[in-house]
């Protein structure tokens, strides 16, 4: 178990699982709406609840829930969203759960309306990368003026679980933001551009 420390970029991590996502996932820029969507769907999850623990569910609903491909989860039946909220694998949240649908349809239509969810999310930072100046985990903020427009405009087409709060966590999580620390070696190799 790791020892947290403030002014460590690792310092969130407790378990290896997130150590390697920090590593290897969180603030890597994403372009793939499927992926893009899976964090979505993801963060939203973890509403209340700490990070590894959707984590530690993660295959499993990729497994209910198509690989996350948008298509097949905006036409999940009502039948199938039901059968999953008695799957212990996943966080049985009846509105969470009933969330992804609603989502990917949202996202189905922010698709059309932009040609991708990658062209949609990247318009809000002009296609570049905001990038944090932070020496410390008590600096970086839970929330920005880009996370509550992001968040507010989610909302207006619909989607659901996307208060500003966690679409902060999804703008690092998906490399919009690079919240990596100045002395985190990820820092340099998540940057854009």
């Amino acid at each position: 178990m790791a020892i947290a420390n403030p002014l460590d970029c690792r310092s969130w991590y407790v378990t290896d699982a997130l150590l390697a996502y920090h590593d290897h996932e969180w603030g890597v820029p994403v372009h793939d709406d499927r992926q893009l969507f899976e964090m979505l769907c993801l963060e939203g999850m973890s509403v209340g609840l700490s990070w590894r623990t959707v984590l530690d569910k993660r295959d499993e609903y990729r497994r209910v829930f198509h690989g996350f491909d948008i298509d097949a989860c905006a036409d999940l039946t009502d039948e199938e969203l039901e059968g999953a909220l008695s799957n212990p694998g996943i966080i049985r949240a009846r509105a969470k759960v009933w969330a992804i649908r609603g989502n990917a349809r949202a996202t189905q239509s922010i698709q059309r309306e932009f040609g991708s969810l990658d062209s949609y999310l990247w318009g809000f930072v002009d296609n570049r990368q905001v990038v944090g100046s932070w020496t410390g985990m008590d600096q970086i903020p839970t929330q920005t003026e880009l996370s509550r427009t992001v968040s507010a405009d989610l909302k207006r087409r619909g989607m659901r679980f996307v208060g500003p709060v966690i679409t902060y966590s999804y703008l690092q999580a998906v490399g919009i933001v690079n919240d990596h620390l100045l002395s985190c070696d990820r820092r340099v190799a998540c940057m854009e551009g």
